[in-house]
């Protein structure tokens, strides 16, 4: 039959097979051609070197914090715990303050504390200075986060929290420091590498304040006796508070 007026020919499409097998592989569910071709290729001196790098990273880590769990002073936590349960038995309460790095893990503790029977607030160290260090009350306490204890601004806030009688729980990987100088409690946080090319970037030090703060707060919920109906009260939704709840 011919064609009729302007109709065109039509044409043909073609299809490779590999596409077909690829959208099959969707369907199914599976890796595409292209993504099990860049599995199976050789790994790159570059990729080698990231994997040694990061096992090495874990070997530390595991290495830093057996150190520290082996010369970490029980006497030490519990007396910060202690001070804490004295603290809070004269109407005080628990402020977490640090600079850069250690701030947001001031935050966290903060929040794990508040979590587990001991209500605890973030404490902004450079606002110390400003003004916030009126939200520190007579009897409160205030566990200060820095690795070198030298921080200026930290140092700054605390000469100021000082002025008030305001107990100090140091956290610190320099036992020698101007904080740990003028604090009632240290928890020696000290590691000997932080891992990585550079030895530099915050990583073992941030996990072994993390570790020992994790600690205190073990020994305050066991001094507290928590149960897992207080938990849950505090935790009315989310996943924890169903499992406390046993739901």
């Amino acid at each position: 039959m011919g064609i009729i007026g302007d109709q065109k020919p039509i044409q043909g499409v073609i299809i490779e097979s590999s596409s077909i097998e690829d959208a099959a592989d969707t369907v199914k569910g599976l890796p595409s051609q292209a993504d099990r071709r860049a599995v199976d290729r050789p790994r790159t001196r570059e990729a080698e070197t990231s994997s040694n790098s990061v096992e090495g990273f874990f070997d530390l880590v595991i290495n830093e914090l057996n150190a520290l769990r082996t010369r970490a002073e029980l006497d030490s936590i519990e007396r910060a715990a202690n001070l804490i349960l004295d603290c809070e038995s004269n109407g005080g309460r628990v402020h977490v303050t640090g600079i850069g790095k250690s701030e947001h893990i001031a935050r966290y503790v903060a929040s794990l504390l508040s979590s587990t029977g001991t209500p605890s607030y973030f404490l902004h160290a450079t606002e110390c200075i400003h003004g916030s260090a009126g939200q520190v009350c007579p009897n409160d306490i205030v566990i200060a986060i820095s690795n070198s204890g030298t921080t200026p601004e930290l140092l700054s806030a605390i000469e100021t929290l000082r002025e008030f009688d305001t107990k100090i729980i140091a956290v610190s990987g320099n036992r020698d420091s101007a904080l740990a100088v003028h604090s009632d409690v240290v928890l020696d946080a000290g590691v000997e590498n932080e891992g990585g090319d550079l030895n530099l970037v915050p990583r073992a030090s941030i996990l072994a304040k993390i570790y020992l703060l994790c600690a205190l707060s073990v020994s305050l919920e066991a001094h507290k006796g928590l149960t897992r109906e207080q938990y849950a009260r505090w935790h009315p939704g989310g996943a924890l508070g169903r499992l406390a709840r046993g739901e």
